[in-house]
């Protein structure tokens, strides 16, 4: 489901989730997308509060499904104007006082569920262990990269829409993707795509103008008042460190 803007007013995944609910289906749709972008910091914080890489797999899988299933957002709170504070909750509550008492969760067999890489997410995990950091920074900061990579999503689709997915792919170690080792000069860049050099600074320009749009868009998508975005994104730079 894409945004949608009304009389300069940005209606937000997360705003339709909570207005209709989940037995809606755009709220539904809105959901499973925000799960499926969001899901690993969710799994990292299970995995800090002592849940095994199988019991982390099926808590969030049977969270989601419970989110995707229920109507869970008829009695929301304010501090559920961020989908990140929302989720971090839910799955607190879950984990204390629903996972293991849900009989009819079994492994595999939820009617909603959400595909991720479980594997790739363990290796994600183990990699960030290094950082020292207690399990709510480290979810912080693990929801700030992942906003990140949704914003590179977003970007990436506008290039190939345009027929421009091999310039995104040079463009991206510029905007924070992947590296490539050895890098090479801008001058070697621009040559690659039959460029001149001052078209490519042009180009690096232009996508950093870009992708801070595409930002601030996929922020606006876990905030249910698209005013927060600035100092949401304040929170999210400050979590990076």
């Amino acid at each position: 489901m894409t945004p949608t803007s009304h009389e300069g007013f940005h209606t937000t995944r997360w705003s339709v989730v909570r207005s209709a609910g989940t037995r809606d289906a755009a709220g539904r749709a809105s959901l499973e997308v925000l799960c499926r972008d969001y899901w690993y910091p969710l799994y990292a914080l299970a995995r800090r509060r002592g849940c095994t890489r199988e019991e982390a797999e099926d808590a969030i899988q049977s969270l989601f499904a419970r989110l995707i299933e229920r109507d869970d957002f008829a009695s929301a709170d304010p501090d559920r104007g961020r989908f990140r504070a929302f989720l971090s909750a839910a799955l607190r509550h879950h984990l204390v006082n629903e996972w293991h008492k849900d009989s009819a969760w079994k492994r595999g067999g939820a009617h909603a569920r959400v595909d991720v890489d479980w594997a790739r997410a363990e290796e994600r995990y183990a990699a960030a262990l290094a950082v020292d950091a207690s399990p709510d920074a480290a979810f912080e900061r693990d929801w700030a990269l992942a906003v990140l990579d949704d914003a590179l999503r977003r970007l990436r689709a506008d290039y190939v829409e345009r027929g421009s997915a091999e310039l995104f792919d040079a463009l991206a170690a510029e905007l924070g993707g992947a590296p490539v080792d050895p890098a090479p000069s801008r001058a070697e860049q621009a040559a690659a795509l039959g460029m001149t050099e001052g078209a490519w600074k042009t180009a690096v320009s232009r996508a950093r103008a870009r992708f801070g749009d595409r930002l601030r868009d996929a922020v606006a998508d876990t905030l249910s008042d698209p005013h927060d975005v600035e100092a949401e994104l304040g929170r999210l730079f400050d979590a990076l460190g």
